[in-house]
């Protein structure tokens, strides 16, 4: 019985060693022969898609274990989990505005000849970008990227729920490696394998890539025409529709979220009540749109085609609704004029960044401005309020922002 406990500590002690990365490389190729025997098995489906032994082989030099990064990231994706008010805050607010907006005028002319030709809006490009790889800043992030045969190979011998994307989209990147396109040691990514600036997986990087500065190389890694004509050919042969925005904020009617999920036209939606905050009319009032609520006792957004198009992108409605936004506030229509249902008390982002901004100019706060409180925000918030005299909790709240503003 000894002997039996004993080798059952052992073995924990050595997963736990594995998932930390603490062995030599040869003992965690003894633990992971599972892994190394899948790799050599997939050789032949590889090789029914054209895969030389060679490429194969430069491929998978050197992988001798699982991606465990890849395994924990898998398990946690923000557009499924976060309040989409959370989310969008996130990734639409003063400081994606102010760099998209200084990326419009830095790549001024690449976006216009891109507009020309895919007819696709340079903001909505901007916002794809932003969304991607936080303007190209993500890629510089050793730690945020992954080997993308390993990650795709970790994810097709170890996740059953995407086995069955990855070994689609490992077969797409080899043929891409094998194509010359990228070399083995450059070709980094997310955790599932999405790749560059804007974030295409294999497979749709071998439908859409585009050679947009004429160097003969299609390379959404290093160059940003390239990566955003690719971005823009997805959504052109997708159905983008030129001149069209992608939805309506809209007021509901009382009564109104019984057609939630609907789709009617814009003159049916109106002449139900359903009115967009300013007032004004929609302009193609013959064109299709689908009611969606993200959030009870929220706004509501009439979705027209260019929405849809977006999700061939990602297929999350917060992420199409988060490039709108962002790509609506970079061409100056300015935010959501509602608010969301934020529980009491709590900041919207706009006041995150005045709350931070606040505690920056008294010297409590050195860091970022970027409405993420992190626990440097959170020190600066529990000084602050042990300077005033109330209870330390370190939490940003309508409250401590009306002490501030006093």
């Amino acid at each position: 019985m000894t002997q039996n406990l004993n080798t059952i500590l052992r073995r924990s002690a050595l997963t736990l060693l594995l998932s930390a990365g603490l062995l030599g490389s040869a003992t965690a190729a003894r633990a992971d022969s599972g892994f190394q025997k899948w790799i050599a098995n997939f050789y032949a489906t590889a090789a029914e898609n054209g895969i030389s032994k060679a490429t194969y082989q430069k491929a998978f030099s050197g992988v001798k274990t699982p991606d465990p990064l890849v395994l924990e990231k898998a398990a946690y994706q923000p557009e499924f989990k976060h309040k989409i008010w959370d989310y969008l805050d996130s990734r639409v607010n003063p400081y994606t505005v102010r760099t998209g907006q200084e990326m419009a005028k830095k790549h001024a002319r690449t976006l216009a000849a891109i507009e020309k030709h895919f007819g696709v809006d340079r903001h909505i490009l901007l916002a794809i970008w932003s969304m991607e790889s936080n303007y190209g800043a993500v890629l510089a992030k050793d730690d945020r990227l992954h080997y993308v045969p390993r990650a795709l190979a970790t994810l097709a011998y170890a996740d059953k729920k995407r086995s069955n994307y990855a070994r689609k989209q490992l077969v797409a990147a080899l043929k891409i490696l094998q194509r010359g396109d990228i070399s083995a040691s450059e070709m980094s990514g997310s955790w599932a394998g999405a790749m560059g600036h804007t974030q295409f997986i294999p497979t749709s990087y071998l439908l859409y890539a585009i050679d947009a500065d004429g160097n003969g190389d299609r390379d959404i890694w290093r160059s940003i025409p390239d990566a955003l004509a690719t971005a823009a050919n997805l959504l052109s042969k997708n159905g983008w529709q030129t001149g069209k925005t992608w939805g309506y904020e809209i007021v509901v009617p009382r009564g109104g979220e019984k057609y939630s999920g609907q789709t009617k036209t814009l003159a049916q939606w109106a002449k139900l009540g359903f009115q967009r905050p300013s007032g004004a009319g929609f302009k193609y009032g013959n064109d299709r749109a689908e009611l969606k609520l993200p959030a009870n006792g929220g706004p509501g957004f009439l979705m027209t085609r260019n929405f849809f198009v977006i999700k061939r992108y990602n297929a999350s409605d917060s992420y199409a609704m988060g490039v709108g936004m962002l790509a609506d506030q970079l061409a100056g229509y300015g935010g959501v004029k509602q608010r969301w249902p934020r529980p009491s008390g709590t900041l919207d982002i706009t006041e995150k960044f005045e709350l931070q901004t606040r505690l920056k100019e008294l010297g409590y706060y050195d860091g970022e401005v970027d409405g993420n409180f992190g626990s440097g925000s959170r020190a600066a918030i529990e000084a602050f309020q042990n300077r005033i005299g109330v209870a330390a909790d370190g939490q940003p709240s309508q409250e401590l922002l009306r002490t501030l503003r006093r």
